[in-house]
């Protein structure tokens, strides 16, 4: 969206304030009140659904255990203070992906309220507050048929269990935004409570975005933006929005409260529907579950178990001296972060050079294979791609050997040591690579004269003649002093 002069001008005059609203589906085998898988597979529609899923009569909710720790896993992640009694209310609306008539959620007494993520904002540290985290179960899916007269309805998400993290209005650009999201998954993911899969929806947000002059107090009309699915369309949708409004109050006209979606093809906001007032859903407590009372000791033993945080892992990971690129890599993706902590475990020292080959080999041969493979279906185990980088850091094996030794390990999935056996250790005996460096000396007279009258660029063309000749065994640095001691003595 281009911006014209005059509203150039009217957006330093306003700011924006941005509130989010994240659903993040929960990791459980089963869904939130019923025993039906939670599975997602969109070439199976309504395939993973039971009684409860489809809202028959007389069927009662169970709620799933797993699914309330993983809840409180993230409050405490999140710095949440812990309901030991919340309640479960039904939230009315009528809709096709709704078989009950009704959602089973959490309303004025949610499981999680009150805590914080900091981020690193881009004017500098920044505590975003946290409203509230509630529990409640998925609605189905609609499928639209484009040219038909029907939709169709799938009910495999209906009743997977979620938790809506609620942000207070504390955020105030598209890329402030954009980094608590991040960081807001990689904690998710890190305690194993979310996988955090944008594309599937198991990780999306809806967007509350006004504007107010600067140095007001006063919240502006919001709009909220619906169901967005990825980092790059939450930003391009609040930055669009932003404008949006700007523009309005520039032209002297008003800022309609609404829900709006993101077309993420014309890269705008459109409207969905009005919302001028807000829903009357008709909360009240489900007659069906009582309240959901927590043992202390039990949400004392979650804290006390709770795994190592992304911010703590990465100041860990720097203190080591890994770049900051790689950094940011691992901390994304559990596999690898999980990969790279059992490699460094012993072998600190080698730190930046394991998290060097993990970043550029492995990392290119698992972009060639399937797009979502795990890193153990690599073969590679951990260890042993730290101990080949301490050969090679060690000079115990040239940078040649080294690329082949990580090949076969891809390759034939067998153990280092079996490799090396085969392969055989770096040459180092200076009596036997003498005779190879004399060869390749005495059969190329040329090359001597001209690296004899200065032409140093030409010792590669020796290096790699006697490299060739011994399979890339030879230890380079031996190699070039050998070729240099030669020369020194030819005629």
């Amino acid at each position: 969206m281009r911006v014209p002069a005059f509203l150039s001008e009217a957006l330093e005059q306003f700011e924006p304030v941005i509130g989010l609203e994240v659903h993040a589906q929960l990791k459980t085998r089963s869904k939130l009140f019923s025993t039906a898988a939670n599975q997602y597979d969109p070439g199976q529609p309504n395939q993973f659904i039971s009684a409860y899923c489809l809202g028959l009569p007389g069927v009662l909710p169970v709620v799933n255990a797993k699914a309330v720790e993983l809840a409180v896993r993230a409050g405490l992640a999140l710095n949440c203070q812990i309901r030991t009694t919340s309640i479960w209310s039904r939230k009315q609306y009528f809709y096709p992906d709704l078989p009950k008539g009704y959602q089973i959620s959490q309303y004025d007494e949610p499981v999680c309220e009150h805590g914080h993520l900091d981020i690193e904002a881009t004017k500098g540290p920044k505590k975003v507050r946290i409203l509230r985290i509630h529990m409640e179960e998925d609605a189905g899916k609609s499928i639209h048929v484009d040219g038909s007269p029907y939709s169709l309805v799938d009910y495999n998400r209906a009743g997977v269990p979620l938790i809506e993290i609620v942000s207070e209005p504390d955020l105030r650009s598209a890329a402030d935004t954009v980094e608590y999201l991040k960081q807001l998954r990689a904690i998710l993911r890190a305690i194993d409570a979310c996988d955090g899969n944008m594309e599937e929806g198991s990780f999306r947000c809806d967007a509350n975005v006004s504007i107010r002059p600067i140095g007001e107090t006063k919240l502006g009309t919001r709009c909220e933006i619906k169901n967005v699915n990825s980092f790059r369309f939450v930003e391009q949708a609040i930055e669009y929005e932003i404008l949006r409004q700007a523009q309005l109050i520039a032209k002297g006209d008003v800022v309609v409260q609404e829900t709006r979606l993101f077309d993420s093809a014309r890269k705008e906001t459109r409207s969905m529907r009005s919302k001028e007032e807000a829903h009357d859903y008709r909360y009240f407590p489900d007659p069906d579950l009582p309240p959901l009372v927590l043992d202390e000791a039990w949400v004392d033993d979650i804290r006390a178990h709770l795994p190592e945080l992304p911010e703590a892992t990465k100041a860990r990971w720097r203190a080591l001296g890994v770049p900051e690129e790689h950094v940011l890599t691992f901390v994304e993706d559990q596999g690898l972060a999980r990969f790279f902590d059992a490699a460094i475990r012993g072998h600190a020292k080698h730190a930046v050079g394991i998290a060097q080959l993990i970043k550029g080999e492995l990392l290119r041969e698992r972009k060639s294979d399937v797009q979502a493979v795990d890193v153990d279906a690599l073969g590679i185990r951990p260890e042993d791609l730290a101990e080949l980088v301490e050969l090679r850091e060690s000079d115990k094996i040239s940078s040649t050997q080294q690329k082949k030794l990580f090949t076969a390990m891809l390759q034939k999935g067998a153990p280092l040591a079996t490799l090396l056996e085969e392969e055989g250790q770096q040459v180092d005996d200076p009596s036997l690579l003498k005779p190879i460096v004399d060869r390749v000396v005495e059969a190329n007279p040329e090359v001597v004269a001209k690296l004899k009258s200065g032409n140093l660029s030409v010792m590669g063309f020796f290096v790699g003649q006697v490299m060739k000749a011994t399979q890339g065994k030879a230890k380079p640095a031996l190699v070039r002093r050998l070729i240099e001691e030669a020369i020194a003595s030819s005629p």
